[in-house]
């Protein structure tokens, strides 16, 4: 019978879903007993009764192992000896002592750590993923379009499992079925649907629409080859001669050519009006020529050496020369000269009218950026505002066409940034490192873009929005630095000069036909005549 007793005791220590009946009390149960006979035999009744009754529903619940289980902690209250009520202090009431119905719930256990699952997790796709992590990448030197691609390919082959964490706590949940459509979906999506979605980009081609022959070019930084007239006459300076080319129909002529050997045609740029031409040379002269009639109007030689830079101001056409002064040309009076600006060491390269003629930007091989008032008067005049933070020389100037006072400089391959300016305050707005030679800038006629001219190492022209200036895309196929660029009048185009002797046209500033029609552009023929005869 031994061993049969031994049996049971064995199955019951085994069983884990029944109570304990031959261990020891539990420590509430004990305590109840110990309060009941603290209290009295009229409470005995109650209390053997209520303890029956939490013995009977505590034996459905799992007990402990009495192998896990610490040793029972000792009653702090000996049934024989009762504390002594300090002074001051009232005594404890038998009646109110702990009982079993106001024990606190244990806590909640807390984890010390997360340990991943094993079966969730892809341990290969881990490794890659840290290994991976170790190549340095710049990805500032990468053009939009090869950052596109590689995440294209990445996409392609990997799936989105690139996209997933390395260690995985948790199994994903299951996938819908397929072609399962959840109805809430619609009733709580903030988002429109696709075909409402309005399109973000625009298709910019990578390729130009035309490539021309550019033999000749001079592969010099501080000159100005290239302008666009509003009569879509194209003006490029080849050597020692002036060619035209007509974007509509295509035909090419030479307007002028300069007589001495070693001359060389300096700067190009077109009146406002586009029927005359300001040829700047290698000589220090300044002419002007009729482009419908071909022929010279006008020998402007008040400069000491070659002029490198023109612009207009309607009838005030600026000259910068190589000695670094500036000069004012009015066209209508025999006596041309009418001011000089002295506020650079060096040559001047960079030469720009705001488009309300308030403000005329120069810059130069000296590192700075000068903005002067429209005043014109003999004595030498000082800039409104002398800005010497490119650290190289400014060529690239460009005005804002829809907040007139707002400037952007490119500074040289010491600098390669991109910096804009307050012109009324001289405030320096934004800069932006673009790692290599600016050469030209220009501003869209159409969108919060502009697009700059690069060179060494890419040759690149690149669009950047503004004011965020995040990069849109990158044209390449030049192989030599970008040196001009210019604008059609639509605003549609843009022809860039290179010293690979090349001129190449990207339409890269299309515009929707179905929003906005490409407006042409007639220019006053009246105006035309009156200045026609007011030169001399």
């Amino acid at each position: 019978m031994s061993h049969l007793k031994f049996e049971n005791d064995v199955n019951q220590l085994l069983r884990l879903d029944s109570a304990f009946t031959d261990g020891p009390a539990p420590r509430w149960q004990r305590k109840a007993m110990e309060t009941s006979r603290r209290s009295g035999p009229s409470n005995n009744t109650s209390l053997n009764s209520s303890c029956k009754n939490m013995s009977l529903n505590m034996s459905g619940c799992t007990p402990m192992k009495t192998s896990n289980r610490a040793p029972a902690k000792t009653p702090s209250h000996t049934p024989g000896r009762a504390k002594t009520p300090k002074s001051g202090r009232k005594s404890k009431t038998p009646g109110k002592s702990k009982t079993p119905g106001n024990a606190k719930t244990p806590k909640t256990p807390m984890a010390d750590r997360f340990i991943p699952n094993r079966s969730a997790s892809n341990f290969e796709l881990g490794n890659f993923k840290c290994n991976s992590d170790k190549v340095h990448v710049d990805e500032e030197m990468m053009s939009p379009s090869k950052q596109q691609y590689q995440e294209a390919m990445s996409e392609n082959l990997n799936g989105n499992v690139v996209n997933s964490k390395i260690l995985a706590y948790k199994n994903k949940a299951p996938q819908a079925p397929e072609g399962y459509q959840n109805n809430m979906r619609v009733l709580y999506s903030q988002t429109k649907t696709p075909s409402s979605t309005r399109k973000v980009t625009r298709h910019i081609p990578q390729v130009p629409e035309r490539i021309l022959d550019a033999p000749e070019i001079l592969d010099d930084y501080y000159l100005n080859l290239l302008a666009w007239s509003c009569n879509n006459h194209l003006a490029v300076a080849l050597g020692n001669s002036v060619y035209l080319w007509n974007a509509g129909t295509g035909d090419i002529q030479q307007l002028m050519s300069m007589s001495g050997p070693e001359d060389y045609v300096s700067a190009v740029s077109w009146i406002s009006e586009g029927n005359f031409l300001a040829i700047g040379s290698s000589n220090a002269e300044v002419q002007l020529w009729d482009v419908a009639a071909q022929k010279r109007v006008r020998n402007m030689t008040s400069q000491s050496s070659r002029v490198g830079a023109l612009d207009w101001n309607v009838y005030i056409l600026s000259s910068g020369s190589r000695a670094g002064t500036i000069h004012h040309h009015d066209v209508r009076i025999a006596d041309h000269h009418v001011a000089t600006l002295d506020g650079h060491t060096q040559e001047v390269c960079g030469l720009k009218w705001s488009p309300d003629g308030r403000h005329l930007a120069s810059g130069g091989n000296d590192n700075l950026l000068n903005i002067w008032g429209y005043q014109c008067t003999r004595e030498g005049n000082v800039p409104l505002h002398s800005l010497t933070q490119h650290q190289a020389a400014v060529k690239a100037l460009s005005w804002c066409p829809w907040q007139a006072s707002v400037l952007a400089s490119g500074g040289g391959t010491a600098d390669r940034c991109i910096r804009f300016w307050n012109a009324n305050t001289g405030h320096c707005l934004n800069t932006v490192d673009t790692k290599s030679q600016v050469c030209s800038i220009l501003w869209s006629k159409e969108y919060k873009e502009l697009i700059t001219g690069h060179g060494f190492a890419n040759n690149q022209l690149t669009i950047w929005k503004y004011p965020t200036m995040a990069k849109v895309t990158e044209l390449t196929g030049h192989q030599a630095r970008v040196l001009h660029m210019a604008m059609s009048p639509d605003g549609t185009t843009v022809v860039s000069a290179a010293a690979d002797e090349t001129l190449r046209l990207w339409k890269c500033f299309a515009v929707d036909p179905h929003k906005k029609p490409v407006q042409k552009s007639h220019p006053d023929k009246k105006t035309n005549t009156l200045l026609r005869q007011q030169i001399r």
